[in-house]
């Protein structure tokens, strides 16, 4: 088994968004889906863990593109695991045109999970060869550390907040944004936060980045607030999601954008 893994796609138009362009939540499930298939390969999967009731989950997500593949076209996606502890796994991603075109790189954290409580299980009951773990890292920054939140009326002379500058929306998750673990899908997180902008600002540009952080588990019938704060530029667009009942953070968000080209 090689320690970089790969498979190649066709973007129909059923899968392209309105700019004929893969869509972002497309892409997070495939690197999802690529992720899942090569730690099957290397033994380390979900299939191996069913006696110990674990699977993988994502912590945190960094994606950074050039530019997304057109639709009726091919692309390419290759991972890589970065590093590999007793806590957690770092694994990388390439997203390519057959000719060798780079779109753009992911970054992402995986924890095992507990799946009877959702714990953080550890991965010292794993084996991994060193000759699989590729160590190379993608030319991309890590995520920087996110920032609180919060509404006018909540704020105090705390200069370590930002101020939501846009309307609170409010959203109660349903059946439809459940994964295998029963907590909410990454891709509804994507689509959610997407939505956010109208689609005259997707028509002008196109998502640059993306940082997702993971701090709770969001679950069916949870009512949850998105709050949103734009630089002065208005292309670095930071979002706190969190429960509405008690405002314990759920997610923290960053989503840098670029005009089209």
């Amino acid at each position: 088994m090689e320690s970089i893994y790969q498979e190649t796609f066709f973007l129909s138009a059923g899968e392209s968004n309105a700019e004929q362009e893969m869509s972002l939540p497309l892409l997070v499930a495939k690197i999802i889906d690529i992720a899942t298939a090569h730690a099957n390969a290397l033994g380390i999967g979900n299939p191996s863990m069913t006696e110990i009731s674990a699977g993988w989950v994502l912590v945190r997500l960094t994606v950074e593109m050039e530019e997304y593949p057109k639709v009726n076209c091919e692309y390419t996606i290759s991972t890589w695991i970065e590093s590999f502890n007793r806590h957690f796994s770092e694994r990388a991603f390439k997203i390519s045109s057959p000719d060798g075109k780079v779109y753009g790189y992911i970054r992402s954290v995986w924890m095992v999970m507990n799946i009877k409580d959702h714990s953080n299980l550890g991965l010292s009951h794993l084996t991994l060869s060193s000759k699989l773990i590729s160590g190379e890292h993608p030319p991309i920054e890590k995520q920087a550390k996110h920032t609180l939140i919060v509404e006018n009326h909540e704020a105090d002379s705390s200069n370590n907040v930002l101020l939501a500058d846009h309307p609170v929306y409010t959203y109660r998750f349903k059946y439809c944004d459940l994964d295998f673990y029963r907590h909410v899908n990454t891709v509804r997180y994507v689509s959610i936060l997407l939505n956010r902008f109208s689609l005259k600002e997707h028509d002008e540009c196109y998502i640059k980045r993306l940082e997702l952080s993971f701090l709770h588990e969001a679950k069916y019938g949870m009512e949850t607030n998105v709050l949103r704060a734009d630089d002065n530029t208005g292309l670095l667009s930071s979002f706190l999601l969190r429960k509405a009942a008690d405002h314990t953070p759920l997610l923290f968000a960053r989503i840098l954008r670029r005009p089209r080209k």
